[in-house]
């Protein structure tokens, strides 16, 4: 794309549906809010879905597949929305097509698919759907970190749960349960969590993993049939990070009776402790409290400047618009701060060193790149 900061993005959606969904519960109101994108198109899963969509929703123009999207002169940024097995073969048309591309995080079901991808994107600008990072709170965590409110970091403890994986499952969440799908605790909420999480304190250099999955068999909320599980349940994961802190996260699957989401940083010179009434870091709706020396703990409020747009407040849309936002001062600048598929790859392979631990019970290292 031109790096003019006036030009006005065009967006093509591939997976918004006229029920609902995360594309329309978070991708619209966030393009909406967001000045210089415009949505333009939306594929879906066959023409008259997306039809459909595009009359819900008033999107200008319904295309017939993803490649028919892409090929459009006025789709400058395609973004896929859809479960994680068909985002190889509708990301790869996209790319083809030299058009920017924003994949839903996980970019794919395995590290062979997210390297082809990564090769895919060479030459072309791509992005993750990691969003938490650009929440307001977390990007104001980081830079109290930055700025020394806890001197060196000593240590960091987290604890959250992952909801979906819980006891019960809702009638359309069944490939969730699916280890070799892709879309698991593992990948979703623990990915989304780590990568907040290292957005603050930095890259985790090695780790030490245990998971199970302690429900094999859950219950259809609608029609009470088991449905078996074989996705990790119980992720717990501890390492040190590159600048020698020692972190440990621990997911636990469905919503706990006690602690939804506690996370620590300790310091040589205060602490820092965050809740979530979400149980994640995902949407960024967050409270920070902070002690520096004998003092107790207070919250420390997230500056109005740190919020471009107040009125997605305690909405998944504020952490998406604000990440739309940073995209769109990338694409007009040639910057590269919004994660790319590379990014992407480095999340994977700290995924990846989770499950060798967890399977080998040994402490695996992380790769830099």
């Amino acid at each position: 794309m031109a790096s003019d900061p006036d030009r006005t993005v065009g967006v093509g959606i591939v997976g918004l549906s006229a029920n609902g969904g995360w594309a329309a519960g978070a991708h619209l109101p966030a393009l909406a809010a967001v000045d210089g994108f415009a949505l333009r198109a939306v594929a879906a899963s066959s023409p008259q879905s997306a039809r459909a969509a595009a009359d819900a929703h008033g999107v200008p123009a319904a295309s017939g597949s993803a490649e028919e999207l892409a090929g459009r002169d006025d789709v400058d940024l395609v973004v896929v929305s859809v479960k994680v097995p068909r985002h190889r073969e509708l990301v790869l048309p996209a790319l083809a097509a030299g058009k920017a591309v924003l994949c839903e995080w996980p970019l794919a079901g395995g590290l062979d698919e997210v390297r082809e991808l990564v090769e895919a994107a060479a030459g072309v600008r791509s992005f993750i759907g990691l969003q938490g990072r650009f929440a307001p709170a977390v990007r104001y965590l980081r830079d109290l970190v930055a700025d020394g409110y806890v001197g060196e970091v000593l240590s960091t403890t987290l604890v959250g749960n992952g909801g979906v994986w819980g006891p019960v499952i809702h009638p359309g969440g069944e490939y969730l349960l699916d280890r070799d799908l892709g879309a698991t605790m593992l990948t979703i909420p623990f990915g989304h969590t780590a990568d907040a999480v290292t957005s603050v304190l930095g890259e985790f250099a090695d780790v030490v993993a245990t998971t199970a999955t302690r429900r094999p068999q859950v219950r259809n909320a609608e029609t009470g049939e088991s449905v078996p599980m074989t996705a990790e349940d119980q992720i717990a994961v501890s390492g040190t990070l590159v600048g020698g802190a020692v972190a440990s996260i621990h997911l636990r699957g469905g919503t706990p009776r006690g602690t939804g989401f506690l996370w620590e940083i300790n310091g040589t010179d205060g602490d820092l402790q965050i809740t979530s009434s979400t149980g994640s870091l995902n949407y960024g709706q967050i409270t920070i409290l902070g002690s520096q020396g004998g003092e107790p703990l207070a919250e420390l409020t997230t500056p109005a400047s740190y919020d471009a747009f107040p009125a997605l407040a305690g909405q998944p849309a504020a952490a998406v618009a604000h990440a739309y936002a940073q995209i769109g001062r990338d694409l007009a600048e040639g910057t590269t701060v919004a994660p790319d598929f590379t990014h992407a790859l480095r999340r994977h392979q700290l995924l990846d060193a989770v499950s060798r631990s967890a399977a080998t019970g040994r402490r695996v290292h992380v790769p830099e790149k």
